[in-house]
């Protein structure tokens, strides 16, 4: 780790302070930047920010979040040298094209993400790691202090997922969830058709979630673990397991130890449209059943198809499937839309339907003017992010009802308040995976 940190706003009021009192006997000059003029943030203003994660998606959010203007990063952390480096050097490269000098001193870089939380000069992190890892790392950057932007899904199981609710309510802290989705235009209009009865009343909801040729894996060799890759601490809070490559990075997504499979992983963007179209994005359903097919050999163990339905208290119906095309259909009494995900393209029953005003007296659910920019807007007026906490456990909840559902193949009910199953014991057992103590929320 190297201590030359970036310039920081906290660094400039001190500064800025000692400089007003030698003002009352040397005149100076501002630059137009320090004022945040000429099209320049002041760094008072900025949003001091870390990465902890940093694989595909974990790069993605760093760049998209190092764009705004607001924010300033301070710290690159994986437990990846690799993955480490190639971030560092994204925001490095990025920041001396930006400067006036063509130079940056360059962000920090850590393999812990503790050290990362233990500095002051932090306000938000992003989190991006295995799904494992979030709840872990988010109650922990709330304890922080530290405003968060988390991948989804919000946490690897309901228990933690609460955790990391109640963690960010007591401390006060802005957060929001990567379902980018619901940040779409597109999305935001079909769901606004459907809370203002343009389909007529609402009965079924028809996700559609395809599994990409990611299917069974056999057993893998156990490998000598690469420089430079802490596996140890990859593992973190899950059991103990020998190395391989297919275990880590990408494809952990399809190992139970780590991640719900396809259902936690594009599931939590699907099923969270269904919430935001159905309007039920303060609670869950309160039943589910379901089968699918978990490979019994090998070493991906996630389930490779699956059938399940859902039904909300207010008698909605929503059918999971693994079929094409990737999406969501709200279905009413008077016609359906059809939300794309990954894209956004909307269709509908009528063309007419998607030619509709919404009138200035019906529900309105707001524009986004991206979803990493209304985290870093949010951060700065402390308002709420398009995808909250409570928003984003609500969705990753039902993705892990369906699991477990499809585990005990019988109908479940649940309590949406106690978060609990009422008629199988066994099934609450299996609310909260196998964890190494020490990491435990």
């Amino acid at each position: 780790m190297r201590s030359s940190v970036p310039f920081t706003r906290r660094d400039f009021l001190k500064r800025t302070g000692a400089a007003a009192v030698a003002a009352t006997a040397f005149p100076y000059i501002i630059p137009g930047r320090a004022l945040g003029l000429n099209g320049h943030t002041a760094p008072s203003n900025k949003v001091t920010m870390a990465s902890i994660g940093t694989g595909g998606q974990g790069r993605h959010d760093t760049r998209a979040l190092m764009s705004v203007p607001d924010v300033q990063y301070l710290a690159i952390c994986d437990v990846d040298a690799g993955h480490r480096a190639e971030a560092a050097n994204m925001v490095n490269e990025y920041y001396t094209a930006k400067s006036e000098s063509g130079s940056f001193s360059g962000v920090d870089t850590y393999n812990d993400f503790r050290e990362v939380l233990a500095r002051p000069d932090i306000d938000a992190v992003m989190i991006a790691p295995p799904d494992f890892w979030h709840a872990v790392m988010s109650v922990a950057a709330a304890r922080a202090g530290k405003d968060i932007y988390c991948e989804k899904p919000l946490a690897n199981s309901i228990p933690e997922g609460r955790a990391v609710v109640d963690a960010v309510h007591r401390y006060g802290r802005v957060f929001q969830t990567g379902s980018h989705e619901r940040s779409r235009d597109n999305a935001r209009y079909a769901a606004e058709l459907v809370r203002n009865g343009r389909i007529g009343k609402l009965h079924t909801i028809q996700v559609n979630q395809p599994i990409d040729n990611h299917g069974p894996l056999p057993n893998q060799p156990v490998m000598p673990v690469p420089e430079g890759f802490d596996y140890d601490l990859w593992l973190g809070p899950a059991p103990e397991a020998p190395y391989t490559e297919k275990r880590c990075h990408f494809w952990f997504r399809y190992i139970l130890d780590y991640s719900g499979g396809e259902m936690t992983d594009r599931g939590a963007h699907i099923l969270d449209l269904a919430q935001l179209g159905h309007g039920t994005d303060h609670t869950t359903p309160v039943s589910v059943e379901g089968t699918g097919w978990f490979p019994e050999d090998g070493l991906f163990n996630t389930a490779m198809s699956y059938n399940v339905d859902f039904e909300y208290a207010d008698g909605v119906k929503m059918h999971v499937e693994s079929i094409a095309p990737r999406g969501v259909k709200f279905i009413g009494d008077e016609g359906w839309v059809f939300i794309h995900v990954h894209g956004g393209n909307l269709e509908a029953s009528s063309p007419s339907l998607l030619k509709e005003v919404i009138g200035p007296d019906e529900i309105h659910l707001g524009r986004s003017r991206g979803h990493h920019l209304d985290f870093i807007e949010n951060v700065k007026s402390r308002g709420e992010c398009k995808a909250p906490v409570h928003v984003g456990h609500h969705s990753a909840t039902i993705c892990h009802m369906a699991n477990i559902a499809m585990k005990r193949g019988v109908k479940l009910a649940w309590d949406p308040e106690a978060e609990r199953f009422t008629n199988d014991e066994t099934a609450n057992r299996m609310l909260i995976p196998a964890q190494r103590g020490a990491w435990s929320v």
